[in-house]
C-alpha cells in the first residue's frame, strides 16, 4: 500500500510536537496520507529516550512510546534557537497546508514563528495547538501557564472523578486518554480548518486545552450536575443511568454485559432462564431497575459467575451487548484483530525483529491509508527535506557541520 492511496496525500504537515497528545494528532494525518515532517531539536525528541526497549536493542534509537505515535513520519532536525534555523522553518512553513505544536502558550511567539508571523508568509496557514489550557488567542485562561500532561487533564476535566470502584477513591483512566482525546479533537479541528481554508483562501489558528477536551469527553457529569444538582462519583464498573450495564464475575475472568433497552434485558432473563424477570414492574424498565440495581447486578452475576466466558459469549453472542474484559494477549489472539488488519509489525532500528504497534482504526474503502513505515531515525529525512524545499548539497553540508541542522 502506497502513501497515495491515503486520502490527505497531498497535505504538507509540518510537525513540532512532542510527548503524545500532539504527536498523537499528527499521526492521525500522517495514517492517511499527509506528508507529516517532524521538526525535531539537534540531539532529538526527548521522547525517544522513553521505553520500552527490545532486548537485543543496543542501539535505543527509540522505544515503543516513540514508534507507535510517529509511524509514517520524515524527521528533520533544526536549532530552532538559531537565526538559520528559523529561517529555515518559515520556508519550510511557506508552503505547508499545516503547523502543529504544542508548546507552552508564548513559545513559539517568543521565538519569532507564532502563527501571526507564519500566517504573513502563507495566509492558508492551518496553526494547530495542542496545550493543557489553551492559548490566550481563543480565551486566555487563569492556568495558561501550567504545563501540563495526560494525568492532569484526567483529574481536571472530570475523568478521574467519576473513575473508581467507589466514591472515596477516584482513579485515572489506564490509556493517556487526556492526550489521546484532545489530540483526535485537534485533528478533526483542523480538518475543519482546512475546509474553510479550501473554500476562502483563509486559514486560521486551531486551539484546543486538554483540560476543555476532557471536560467534553466526560460530557455526561455536566447535564448531570446541571439536571441534580449533584456531582456524579465514581461508581466502580457499573453506569449511573443504564442497568445492568458494567463488569460481571466469570467464572474465568470478567465479562461486560449492556441493556441499554428494556428489549435487551427481555433477552437477557430469556437467556439466563428467568423470563418472568422481563416484564416484572421491578425491573421491566430501565429506571425500575436503576431502583432495584443492587438487586439487578446480583441476578446478572449470578448468571455469569457460573459460567465461562466462552460459555457467556455462546448464549449472549448476536442477542445483548457484551464483551470479554480482554488483556493485551487476549487481544493479540482475537481473530477480530486479524479480520481487521489492527495489529501492524513494523521494522524497529537496532532489533533482529519487527515489533508490533496498533494500527489505524479508521478504515475507507477507496483511501485505505494505514501503517506504511516505522519511526524516523533523528534527522533520517534532513537533507531531503531541505533538497526539497531548494537547497544545495553544499548549502545542507554547511548548516549540518554548524549544527544549524542535524
Amino acid at each position: 500500500m502506497s502513501e497515495s492511496h491515503g486520502a490527505l496525500a497531498g497535505l504538507k504537515v509540518i510537525d513540532l510536537t512532542q510527548m503524545l497528545a500532539g504527536p498523537y494528532c499528527t499521526m492521525l494525518l500522517a495514517d492517511q496520507g499527509a506528508d507529516v515532517i517532524k521538526i525535531e531539536p539537534i540531539n532529538g525528541d526527548p521522547t525517544r529516550a522513553f521505553g520500552p526497549f527490545r532486548a537485543d536493542d543496543a542501539e535505543h534509537h527509540y522505544g515503543g512510546y516513540f514508534q507507535s505515535t510517529n509511524r509514517n513520519k520524515k524527521s528533520i532536525a533544526i536549532d530552532l534557537k538559531s537565526e538559520e534555523g528559523k529561517k529555515l522553518f518559515r520556508r519550510l512553513a511557506r508552503d505547508a497546508d499545516v503547523v502543529a505544536e504544542n508548546f507552552r502558550a508564548g513559545v513559539m511567539d517568543r521565538l519569532g514563528i507564532g502563527y501571526e508571523t507564519l500566517a504573513a508568509d502563507n495566509p492558508k496557514l492551518v496553526y494547530a495547538a495542542i496545550r493543557g489550557f489553551g492559548d490566550p488567542r481563543t480565551g486566555a485562561s487563569p492556568y495558561v501557564d501550567r504545563p501540563a500532561f495526560d494525568v492532569v487533564a484526567q483529574a481536571m476535566g472530570g475523568a478521574m472523578g467519576v473513575t473508581g470502584p467507589d466514591a472515596q477513591t477516584p482513579m485515572k483512566i489506564g490509556p493517556g486518554v487526556g492526550d489521546i482525546f484532545p489530540a483526535a479533537l485537534t485533528a478533526f479541528g483542523i480538518m475543519a480548518a482546512l475546509r474553510h481554508a479550501e473554500k476562502t483562501g483563509q486559514g486560521q489558528f486551531v486551539d484546543v486545552a486538554m483540560y476543555d477536551g476532557i471536560v467534553a469527553m466526560c460530557e455526561r457529569i455536566i447535564y448531570q450536575q446541571s439536571y441534580t444538582g449533584r456531582s456524579p462519583v465514581p461508581e466502580g464498573n457499573q453506569h449511573p443511568i443504564l442497568c445492568p450495564f458494567g463488569t460481571f464475575t466469570a467464572a474465568d475472568g470478567q465479562v461486560t454485559v449492556g441493556c441499554p433497552r428494556d428489549s435487551f434485558w427481555k433477552e437477557l432473563t430469556a437467556i439466563m432462564g428467568r423470563p418472568e424477570l422481563g416484564d416484572d414492574p421491578k425491573f421491566a424498565t430501565n429506571n425500575a431497575r436503576l431502583v432495584h440495581s443492587a438487586e439487578t447486578i446480583a441476578l446478572v452475576e449470578g448468571w455469569t459467575s457460573a459460567r465461562t466466558k466462552a460459555e457467556i459469549a455462546l448464549a449472549l453472542d448476536g442477542k445483548v451487548p457484551f464483551g470479554p474484559v480482554n488483556t493485551a494477549e487476549d487481544i493479540f489472539a482475537d481473530p477480530h484483530m486479524a479480520a481487521r488488519q489492527m495489529l501492524v509489525d513494523v521494522e524497529h532500528p537496532g532489533s533482529s525483529k519487527p515489533v508490533t504497534i496498533a494500527s489505524t482504526p479508521v478504515r475507507m474503502t477507496l483511501t485505505p491509508g494505514g501503517v506504511q513505515h516505522r519511526a524516523p531515525l533523528t534527522g533520517e529525512n534532513t537533507s531531503g527535506v531541505l533538497e526539497a524545499a531548494g537547497l544545495s548539497k553544499d548549502e545542507i553540508a554547511d548548516l549540518r557541520q554548524r549544527s544549524i541542522i542535524a
